[in-house]
């Protein structure tokens, strides 16, 4: 009898929790598919009116307007609606948090100041409720960063319908990621200094300390290589032009001294994330084609000197100047996530043409990542990772998804928050 009861409080254990699983990934697509009617947004600035967009095999193969033959295929009707290439979340903790609260889920921060070998690719979690949330708003694909330390680690780039880390992953370890020092620091108050900002004194030593790093990996790698230094061997991508260099860093010293410094050390594949002042060195940065990754717009200005609206407006002043630029999250908490298509319409409300605010997360952020001959656009030859809004899908008044697709599988649109929406609008339609 006792073991019978145990029996019984497992099964009940199971079908509690089970409830709460993620959405099983989609099916592999095993026949053609057409997308007839809808006003395509290419990701690229263009737009198709009534178009046909076809997928085969994981693989769009035409995009075109007008008519298309589309016998044999599984056609989907949405005149009226909006076909988008799936939204691209730059910089995110997705899947490394769960709850911020909850130590054992926060895997984004490791222990040690220069930990390039650290990947945040292993830690990170399919079967996490944030990530599940992001896709109703349309964020398909994102790159899964590591925080902290000085050299915090390796990022890589995930798609978000996956069984296990191994299946999401779409570029492994794309980039390492650098915390540039802060040229100011501020007061400490509770030691009775000062609460405003001040010159940081330990800048120069800081920075020697990256330089060394950086001379030591190389002497490393020329050497035998005895004995085995991970951390080092980590960074031969950054030399051979395998990967990125990632170098957060908001202000105008900064980013300066940050370009020149990569310059110094023949790394050529750059990306300055954060930037908030990057338009007083919009010169520097297109001299040398470096790409930015902005903070997400809604938020205070950085210093108190700037427009109460620069964060807003900055994305149209880079684009102005000719920069490549995305929006990135790092700024953000993880859930936040979620509202990428909306920062994007906020660029758009400022001043940016909506196309363009558009590339800000697809095609802009596919180029700045390394991933865009394959995603980021509609074009024939690319991924079938896209989806269907019943309208404009960078404003959150019409941002309603109707279907989705990663690689050609149809994804459930369904989440923990769907779910409990639902639950509620029962109770209170039938009290």
């Amino acid at each position: 009898m006792k073991h019978i009861n145990i029996y019984i409080l497992f099964i009940a254990l199971l079908i509690s929790t089970s409830s709460f699983a993620q959405q099983t990934p989609g099916s592999k697509q095993t026949k053609a598919i057409a997308i007839v009617g809808a006003t395509a947004h290419i990701g690229n600035g263009q737009i198709i009116e009534n178009s046909v967009v076809v997928f085969e095999n994981g693989k769009i193969t035409s995009v075109n307007s007008g008519n298309t033959n589309t016998s044999g295929m599984t056609v989907i009707e949405a005149k009226g609606k909006h076909v988008y290439p799936g939204f691209i979340a730059a910089n995110t903790a997705l899947g490394l948090v769960e709850v911020d609260a909850v130590r054992a889920t926060d895997d984004q921060n490791e222990v040690g100041d220069m930990i390039p070998h650290v990947r945040s690719l292993i830690a990170y979690n399919t079967e996490s409720k944030v990530v599940e949330s992001m896709r109703p708003n349309g964020i398909l694909m994102a790159q899964v960063s590591p925080k902290g330390g000085r050299i915090s680690g390796t990022s890589s780039i995930v798609q978000l319908d996956a069984w296990n880390w191994e299946d999401a992953s779409i570029k492994t370890d794309d980039g390492i990621h650098l915390n540039w020092p802060s040229s100011f620091s501020r007061g400490r108050w509770w030691l009775g200094e000062p609460a405003g900002l001040k010159p940081n004194k330990e800048y120069a030593n800081q920075i020697n300390e990256v330089t060394n790093f950086i001379t030591g990996s190389k002497t490393y790698l020329k050497g035998d290589k005895k004995p085995k230094h991970l951390p080092f061997e980590a960074m031969q991508g950054l030399y051979n032009g395998s990967q990125k260099l990632f170098i957060h860093v908001n202000d105008e010293k900064g980013i300066t001294d940050a370009v020149h410094f990569a310059k110094e050390n023949n790394i050529d594949q750059m990306v300055i994330v954060g930037g908030a002042e990057a338009y007083k060195v919009t010169t520097l940065l297109k001299q040398h084609n470096i790409p930015v990754l902005i903070n997400a717009p809604h938020s205070l200005p950085a210093n108190e000197d700037q427009d109460y609206d620069m964060p807003f407006k900055l994305a149209k002043q880079l684009h102005d100047a000719g920069i490549l630029i995305g929006i990135q999250l790092g700024n953000r908490e993880n859930f936040q996530t979620r509202n990428l298509p909306f920062y994007a319409g906020t660029c758009a409300a400022y001043g940016m043409e909506k196309e363009d605010a558009l590339k800000l997360i697809t095609s802009n952020t596919a180029k700045i990542l390394g991933i865009d001959s394959f995603v980021g656009t509609l074009e024939a030859g690319k991924d079938a990772t896209l989806f269907i809004s019943e309208g404009d899908a960078l404003d959150m008044r019409t941002n309603i998804l109707t279907e989705a697709f990663i690689q050609g599988r149809q994804i459930s649109l369904e989440s923990h928050q769907t779910e409990l929406w639902k639950r509620y609008s029962e109770k209170y339609k039938n009290p």
